[in-house]
């Protein structure tokens, strides 16, 4: 059985080396774009820019879900559903909205064969049909704070579209709530920033930098703009979240007003905050290698795969057993038994997907109570005893998940760059690229210019960032703020 089970191996081994798969060390969105199909996270879709998410991809999302939702419910936000469909007149009402909007809009002009009275728009976002509801609900100060949040899907009319990071439709949540003063929205809004940021840190292992928007990045229709950016591995910031401070502006738009305490009339104040599919872009570009993707262990639909060297009965008992150890643990764990696959290839394929933790069961394994323990992150190999495995594989996960994040916050730091002149900032960009610190005037001429030059825009200025007296990097005024630039995805 020994000598067969080392054969076996050697032939396996021949087997498992032979990836069809894009190198990610050669060219990074071809091996991004291979490796998604070939993990089967997701495939295109009929339709020029759409996505067809699959189950393995759809799994990650809804793990997102349970993450966060309970986020929201513990912050007093509830779930609803709104009409995807919305008139046109609606989202007229607030100009700038619209105007953000307007190159991104799908229109519905024909229904039952019959040409529509008036244009339907195919829901971008849905601050126009729930804040003409909220105008309905809200009366008195004991309205408030409404507080809702809509699992949903929009559509944006891409001109460039690119799996999950851009899309004719994707999925996300987005919550928009009310409230009787500036300063409890402003509240929400930095408490929705703040799961934006623990999603990332804590479950995605991506570090990144949480600020403010500059006003022309700012959402169309806010008054301020909140964000968490995310340095990629070829040097360009993803836009991971965003939490707006709306004001009043939907407010008078919508006429959103109720009687307050002393009996007079009174303008809500409003937020709205989401988070899409788009990230899961961002997880998939940052974790992985040239044998496809390192999920980190928290966000993984399979954190550990259980594979049979030999699929015969004695040994798929052992396997069960093991499997059903993890899993009374909480770990969640796969065994894969199926049938006229070689090991060597499914070693092959939960490699692609970026399963964390491998377990090898063949004969020998089975009679020494071990298990064969293949990291995914690291390829260390290890031998591990059934009777401390529980206890092993919950420090592996933790380390794989730790390595992950302290991975992308080297790169991240490496490729973090404090400069004081424009020739500067102009090399960086034309080079490695990356997050460039710099003074910058706040002047929207500058800003234009810049991404002009140079294809950098500024992605976000710190939170608590001490005013301070310094040259701008463009046109050498007066800057108070460092701000963060970099080109964007």
């Amino acid at each position: 059985m020994q000598l067969l089970e080392e054969n076996y191996s050697k032939n396996m081994k021949t087997q498992f080396e032979k990836k069809e798969l894009k190198k990610k060390s050669e060219n990074l969105s071809d091996w991004y774009t291979d490796v998604i199909l070939k993990a089967e996270l997701a495939d295109y879709g009929p339709v020029r820019g759409t996505m067809v998410i699959r189950p393995y991809g759809y799994a990650i999302w809804e793990l997102v879900h349970d993450i966060i939702d309970p986020w929201f419910k513990k912050g007093g936000v509830k779930n609803a559903y709104f009409p995807m469909f919305i008139p046109h007149s609606l989202l007229k009402k607030e100009a700038s909205h619209v105007e953000g909007f307007s190159p991104e809009l799908a229109l519905v002009t024909i229904g039952g064969g019959e040409q529509l009275k008036e244009p339907l728009v195919v829901r971008p976002t849905s601050e126009a049909i729930m804040y003409d509801m909220y105008s309905k609900w809200i009366q008195s100060w004991r309205d408030l704070p409404v507080k809702i949040n809509q699992w949903n899907n929009v559509v944006r009319w891409e001109k460039r579209t690119y799996l999950f990071l851009r899309t004719l439709e994707f999925l996300w949540q987005e919550g928009h709530t009310a409230h009787t003063s500036y300063e409890e929205a402003q509240q929400m809004t930095m408490d929705a920033l703040e799961w934006y940021r623990k999603i990332y840190e804590e479950y995605y292992a991506i570090p990144v930098v949480v600020g403010v928007k500059s006003d022309s990045e700012r959402f169309a229709g806010a008054d301020s703009t909140y964000t968490v950016e995310a340095l990629m591995p070829d040097g360009k910031a993803l836009q991971g979240a965003t939490s707006h401070n709306l004001g009043q502006n939907f407010a008078k738009a919508f006429d959103i007003n109720y009687q307050d305490k002393e009996g007079k009339s009174a303008l809500v104040w409003q937020t709205s905050w989401g988070l899409s599919t788009r990230s899961l872009g961002g997880l998939f570009l940052t974790h992985g290698d040239d044998n496809g993707l390192i999920l980190p262990p928290k966000i993984s639909p399979v954190q550990v795969v259980i594979v049979p060297i030999f699929l015969e009965d004695h040994i798929l008992d052992y396997c069960q057993e093991v499997e059903k150890a993890l899993t009374d643990a909480g770990v969640r764990v796969e065994l894969d038994i199926r049938d006229g696959m070689t090991a060597g290839r499914k070693f092959n394929d939960w490699e692609v997907k970026g399963v964390p933790v491998r377990l090898e069961i063949g004969g020998k394994e089975m009679e020494e109570k071990v298990v064969t323990s293949a990291r995914r992150d690291t390829g260390e190999k290890a031998k591990v005893n059934l009777s401390t495995l529980k206890d092993d594989m919950a420090k592996t996960l933790e380390e794989i998940q730790s390595n992950l994040y302290q991975k992308a916050k080297k790169y991240q730091q490496d490729n973090t760059y404090e400069v004081n002149s424009y020739d500067e900032f102009k090399k960086i960009m034309e080079t490695s690229r990356g997050f460039i610190k710099a003074y910058w005037c706040e002047n929207a001429d500058c800003e234009t210019k810049i991404k002009e030059e140079t294809k950098a825009s500024t992605r976000a200025k710190e939170l608590d960032q001490k005013e301070s007296q310094s040259k701008c990097i463009y046109c050498n005024k007066e800057a108070k703020y460092i701000w963060y630039f970099a080109q964007a995805y």
